[in-house]
């Protein structure tokens, strides 16, 4: 029997632990999304601090961050995920953490949610973005890739279906207006990134 929506969303850690090795091998290392990080990055002081939220094995994207010179965080929720990471960069700076409860003590220059935040379902990703923001230092940017529109779809994962989720561009700009966010960029269905949906935005330079 198929899962409902909402039973669907609560398995996605454990697809990703399940799936973990299989999924870094079959991850495209081409790096298509090379132009997109390369905007985010164009934003953030020579060795800022990055926060890479569902950071996976690291592979290709903490290692293009690290690579550029940049002081990176990666953070996941799947012990298996990590366990790729630290093999792969054993020098890193990898934190098991749960995105929807994110509580660090550093704030970033760059936070990049690419292929994991839209994992959440809607009401997370509300109470999410909030939390997101604080963790900016100031005129800090934000990158996630999120859904064309709001709704809920699926995805496959090995051979596991996964759960996605998306809010409208409206309702992604006033959350994050409202946290002292703008969106730069709001890009959908991007032909030269894989057809991925881009939200770029911004926290104001100065905080009250």
């Amino acid at each position: 029997m198929a899962l409902s929506m909402s039973d669907l969303a609560k398995t996605t850690q454990d697809v990703y632990e399940r799936n973990a090795a299989r999924f870094d091998a079959e991850r495209a290392k081409i790096l298509f999304e090379r132009n997109w990080l390369e905007r985010f990055l164009s934003f953030i002081p020579t060795e800022g601090r990055v926060l890479d939220l569902g950071c996976g094995s690291g592979d290709p994207i903490a290692r293009y961050i690290i690579d550029q010179g940049y002081k990176l965080t990666g953070a996941d929720a799947s012990t298996a995920m990590l366990n790729l990471a630290i093999e792969k960069f054993p020098g890193g700076d990898w934190r098991q953490v749960d995105m929807r409860a994110l509580d660090l003590p550093e704030r970033f220059d760059g936070i990049l949610g690419w292929d994991s935040f839209f994992h959440l379902t809607r009401a997370e990703q509300r109470s999410a973005l909030p939390k997101f923001a604080a963790h900016l230092a100031p005129s800090g940017v934000l990158m996630l890739t999120v859904g064309p529109e709001d709704g809920e779809v699926t995805g496959r994962v090995g051979e596991d279906t996964v759960y996605h989720a998306s809010l409208s561009t409206e309702e992604y700009t006033s959350i994050l207006a409202a946290e002292g966010a703008t969106v730069i960029e709001f890009v959908i269905d991007d032909p030269d990134c894989g057809h991925h949906t881009i939200l770029l935005a911004q926290k104001q330079a100065t905080t009250d």
